[in-house]
């Protein structure tokens, strides 16, 4: 097995939604929850790597065996005014990693993590944050993320 890394492009982006979407209904399914039929988000993940991706404010990184995806990364950027902890005021908000289970426990998803991790440094992030699946946290905080106790969300009715 021969892993090959490299940064997602347009050419990749109907199999990413494809994954992407597949990715999110594991985790839906394995909390328990059930997976809304009534949302698609096919267009709207089309639509939000298209624009991302050409802002400059979305990178991804792949891994490939041969020409098979078998691991994803994301790293979105946004910027808020500057604190203590984060003086560039430049965040980056971790996503969509994901490694298939026939190629996981390997090392990809660190390989992964640490090249978004290097797009964020090099786009002048002080922080990055992700809310993590229970199978990410031991990755995460092997890497070094810290939890953060203050985290809170609030979604508005669809």
């Amino acid at each position: 097995m021969d892993i090959v890394y490299k940064k997602l492009s347009e050419k990749e982006l109907d199999t990413i939604v494809e994954i992407r979407i597949n990715q999110l209904t594991e985790e839906y399914v394995s909390s328990g929850r059930t997976v809304p039929d009534d949302i698609n988000l096919e267009t709207a993940l089309m639509d939000f790597y298209k624009r991302n991706m050409a802002s400059g404010t979305y990178v991804s990184w792949l891994a490939l065996d041969g020409e098979k995806i078998v691991g994803t990364s994301g790293m979105s950027f946004v910027e808020k005014p500057p604190y203590f902890t984060c003086p560039t005021g430049r965040l980056g908000i971790l996503s969509s990693m994901y490694t298939d289970p026939n190629y996981r426990r390997l090392g990809i998803a660190t390989q992964l993590l640490d090249r978004v991790v290097k797009e964020a440094r090099d786009y002048g992030c002080g922080t990055i944050y992700i809310t993590a699946s229970d199978m990410g946290v031991k990755l995460y905080e092997a890497y070094g993320f810290k939890h953060n106790g203050n985290f809170m969300q609030y979604n508005f009715e669809q």
